[in-house]
């Protein structure tokens, strides 16, 4: 896995005393506080950075609210940040996919939720002393940023793209983007470990379902987070020409999109 994408336990262990590591906890306030959390890991729960006010923008928060947050508590745009949740890193990589979006370029997602890092590690109830910052953010441009739109969408799925639906099988065969081929984005972790399976392992599986290296990749959900998780792995995994329909299925629909229904065989 690459480490400038994804970091091991073991890896942030070693770097805690960094000055500019900085480790974000993107579970819920009160888990933060009443559960523990990471040493040195300040609270940004996963509402915070997510904006469903605005349909043109999907769920992202805008630049400028992103930076405020990331101001808040204490990150400039030169920190390594690590991200992480307690829920096998799905709501982690959606910080991680905004973070990117914004123009911060060292953010990584942890390998491992906050129960994989307990099992190994000390955690704390202590609240780190933060020193606001004034952060400037560089969104990606339109060429930069793997985030397309309906339009771009539609000419994907003309020119033969190959779109990966990261859902339950229930909602895939309630209605799914035509030729799309399902990858459950939990496919990816290991249920005893909580970690992500090994390398070999994760491209042996996306290999079975035509997901290699050499394709133009188009990612989809529901609403763009369980994405964040799949668009993560494969950025870890070497691929190049992945891309990121934030709108997904549910702006999908609210077009009048084509789609497919009924069950498929997936073997």
């Amino acid at each position: 896995m690459d480490e400038s994408v994804v970091v091991a336990p073991d890896w942030l262990a070693t770097h805690l005393e960094d000055p500019q590591l900085r480790i974000v906890d993107v579970r819920d306030a009160w888990e933060y506080d009443g559960i523990g959390h990471i040493p040195g890991a300040v609270s940004v729960p996963f509402d915070r950075y997510r904006d469903e006010s605005d349909v043109d923008r999907g769920t992202l928060p805008g630049a400028d609210a992103f930076a405020a947050l990331l101001s808040d508590v204490g990150i400039a745009p030169d920190d390594t940040v690590v991200v992480y949740d307690d829920t096998h890193g799905v709501f982690a990589a959606r910080f991680v996919l905004t973070a990117l979006e914004y123009g911060h370029d060292d953010v990584r997602l942890l390998d491992g939720d906050y129960s994989a890092w307990n099992r190994a590690y000390e955690t704390t109830s202590d609240t780190p002393e933060l020193e606001p910052t004034s952060y400037d953010p560089d969104p990606l441009t339109r060429g930069e940023s793997p985030l397309i739109g309906f339009d771009a969408v539609e000419d994907a799925l003309e020119r033969g793209s190959l779109f990966v639906d990261t859902r339950d099988k229930h909602e895939f065969e309630e209605a799914r983007l035509p030729g799309a081929v399902r990858f459950d984005w939990r496919e990816a972790v290991d249920d005893e470990t909580r970690r992500l399976k090994s390398e070999a392992e994760l491209e042996a599986l996306l290999a079975d379902d035509g997901i290699t290296p050499d394709r133009e990749i188009v990612l989809y959900c529901n609403t763009a987070r369980r994405i964040s998780h799949t668009y993560v792995v494969l950025r870890a995994l070497g691929y190049e020409d992945v891309h990121f329909y934030e709108g997904s299925l549910t702006e999908w629909l609210a077009n009048d999109g084509a789609i497919e229904t009924g069950p498929v065989d997936e073997e």
